[in-house]
């Protein structure tokens, strides 16, 4: 395979890898905006808990009602907890994941930029074989 084949396949990985990356970027990001939000919910839930006022002093009817609201914000906050518990779980995998394809990419840069670097060196050598070869020919015609 030649050099400038080679470093085509391997720029066309690098960017392959980019996109990529830049998927799991706009995904984890996404995910970051489900926690906030998860976050702000559980904050609600709190606050109108206990917002709802003291049960205690409302006639039995109402203060069964208001403990049965209470009870039920409660639990809803509880499920939001798990679930957002689970929601983080899933960021760190999908950190993981995030952070791999980062190292590969990095990887085949690097790999792109020796090959790129090695092919220069053999162009500019040959450049100065053809320039040598160029000033010994004048060189010699100038000796006759």
């Amino acid at each position: 395979m030649s050099d400038k084949h080679l470093i085509n396949n391997l720029s066309t990985l690098v960017a392959l890898r980019n996109s990529e990356l830049e998927k799991l970027q706009a995904e984890q990001a996404a995910k970051q905006m489900t926690a906030e939000r998860y976050r702000k919910n559980l904050a609600r839930l709190h606050d109108l808990a206990v917002n709802s006022g003291a049960s205690g002093n409302l006639p039995i009817a109402l203060a069964a009602n208001c403990g049965n609201y209470k009870q039920a914000v409660l639990a809803m906050a509880d499920s939001h907890r798990l679930d957002l518990t689970m929601h983080e779980a899933d960021m760190a995998v999908s950190q993981q994941a995030l952070t791999r394809a980062y190292v590969k990419r990095e990887v085949l840069g690097q790999v792109l930029e020796k090959n790129q670097k090695a092919l220069a060196g053999k162009v500019a050598v040959q450049e100065r074989k053809v320039h040598d070869d160029l000033a010994t020919q004048l060189w010699l015609r100038g000796q006759k």
